[in-house]
């Protein structure tokens, strides 16, 4: 199962690089915004499964709803004049490095 992981990551990041995508600059407020909301629902999984309480239905629909939340919340933001996405920003990160801590954690109690 982890070898299956480590070569879907290789082959995944080895099409990322050969396919080049260039969004337009208007967007990258958007894209990053939401690629911080799939990191964490990433790292909320990975520390799920280090748990034992890994839930494929919960991940995917969180990995989903994060993501536009995220990149809707920015979106309204810019339409109302005001910079909503610093809120993601900030609840995202901190929930990013809450789950990496306990990933740690977990790590150095198992070794």
């Amino acid at each position: 199962m982890v070898m299956l992981s480590i070569f879907c990551l290789l082959l995944g990041l080895f099409v990322g690089f050969q396919v080049p995508i260039l969004l337009p600059a208007i967007y990258a407020q958007y894209v990053s915004i939401a690629l911080l909301a799939a990191l964490d629902t990433v790292f909320g999984g990975v520390r799920s499964m280090m748990e034992g309480v890994f839930d494929n239905t919960i991940f995917i629909s969180g990995f989903i709803v994060n993501s536009l939340l995220a990149a809707g919340l920015a979106w309204l933001g810019d339409q109302v004049g005001v910079e909503l996405y610093l809120a993601a920003v900030v609840v995202f990160g901190a929930r990013l490095f809450q789950n990496l801590g306990m990933i740690r954690r977990y790590l150095l109690k198992k070794y």
